[in-house]
């Protein structure tokens, strides 16, 4: 499987990181140092998805994930937060539609799995579907419930280690 991703992140090391595993899974990385250079990068680059740490100078990643879910040519675009995550930025990060997270430290595994998981087409070309759509899809089957229907308690994916701070 291949496709572009933009690592959006103020750690060259950890951009480092991330590329490094991507590229060894055949995937094409681009990355940005803010959400500010994201926001300018991603009109040139047209990634598949986009990881997104929150803390970030400029503009965090919530606040990058908003803008992006307000654009009308990337409101349908994948997005994971990969960072440090509070409880507090998972539950922003599930109102501005982020569709996966993966907390720092992370096992290099973890993330190729969330970036395949949300570069899969969700499903037949040109049918509407809300950002976060799979995740609660998916969710709700888990639940027992047709999938239109919402629970409080249902999130976008989180890993084993997401809560861990």
């Amino acid at each position: 499987m291949s496709g572009r991703v933009l690592v959006v992140d103020d750690s060259e090391a950890i951009r480092q990181l991330i590329r490094v595993n991507l590229e060894l899974e055949g995937f094409e990385v681009v990355t940005a140092a803010d959400g500010a250079e994201c926001l300018e990068v991603i009109r040139r680059v047209r990634p598949d998805v986009v990881t997104l740490d929150v803390m970030m100078p400029r503009l965090d990643g919530l606040r990058t994930a908003a803008r992006l879910r307000a654009t009308p040519d990337t409101s349908r675009l994948p997005i994971a937060i990969v960072s440090a995550c509070t409880p507090a930025d998972l539950d922003l990060g599930e109102a501005v539609g982020v569709d996966g997270y993966l907390g720092k430290p992370f096992d290099p595994a973890d993330l190729v799995a969330l970036v395949r998981r949300l570069m899969r087409p969700p499903g037949p070309p040109g049918a509407p579907r809300p950002p976060g759509a799979q995740v609660r899809e998916r969710a709700a089957e888990r639940a027992g419930r047709p999938p239109g229907e919402r629970s409080d308690s249902v999130r976008p994916e989180r890993t084993e280690r997401t809560d861990r701070g």
